[in-house]
């Protein structure tokens, strides 16, 4: 029996977003399996990284990483890694990442996104800009560029008219986004327009009632507006 024989169901489950049911497949593949163990790590690093279980993702990218042959997937690892470890807080180790997809020539609109995210983290925001114009050069429809742009625009109150255009386009190609709308009240904001930013803000925390930046958001425009 062939490799992608072996492995098909999995795969199948996994591009059909049912990812527990893939995880529970690769998982339970016998130790003396036909299939090449990289791979079985590559999908068992995908399921967990998309089942947000980020700590187990890790440990099956990082075999993809190191002992991988197919250079696509190694990038796409390295990049879940960077990501991973945004998330997670470790921004020295996303950097190190990051930098590693920029010498392989790795130059996507995710990636500059990916970095302006963690210099806006390290508070460059000279870098974070240069790389959110990046990705926005590479894919002008980039959520996470036209959304972290508009944003740093807004928190600096430089150039509000672009930074209200970005969000709008933003929120206009995902109008769920919490964080698109967030960003948009936030935009409001700072232009003085307390009862939009309100609006953007309070569907920001219907969608994410949990979020605390979204709730200081909101405590910000109500204390400016004088609202109780």
């Amino acid at each position: 029996m062939q490799n992608d024989d072996v492995l098909a169901e999995g795969k199948s489950l996994y591009r059909k977003k049912e990812y527990s049911q893939a995880l529970a497949f690769f998982l339970a593949l016998p130790s003396e399996t036909s299939a090449d163990k990289i791979e079985i790590a590559y999908y068992l690093g995908l399921c967990y990284a998309k089942l947000e279980k980020y700590d187990d993702a890790l440990l099956f990218l990082e075999q993809v990483v190191t002992s991988g042959t197919d250079i696509h997937r190694i990038l796409q690892c390295r990049f879940l890694l960077a990501v991973i470890y945004v998330i997670s807080g470790r921004k020295r180790l996303a950097d190190f990442e990051l930098n590693k997809l920029l010498e392989t020539g790795y130059m996507t609109a995710s990636v500059y996104a990916a970095i302006a995210f963690v210099a806006w983290q390290q508070k460059d925001v000279h870098k974070c800009v240069e790389f959110y114009e990046k990705s926005l050069k590479t894919d002008d429809e980039n959520i996470s560029s036209l959304n972290g742009l508009g944003y740093v625009l807004a928190c600096q109150e430089k150039d509000l008219t672009r930074a209200l255009s970005l969000c709008k386009q933003a929120v206009k190609i995902a109008p769920k986004s919490a964080a698109c709308l967030d960003s948009l009240g936030w935009v409001y904001y700072k232009m003085g327009l307390y009862k939009d930013a309100l609006q953007y803000l309070s569907d920001a925390e219907q969608i994410a009632p949990d979020n605390v930046e979204i709730a200081n958001h909101i405590k910000s425009v109500k204390l400016k507006a004088g609202i109780a």
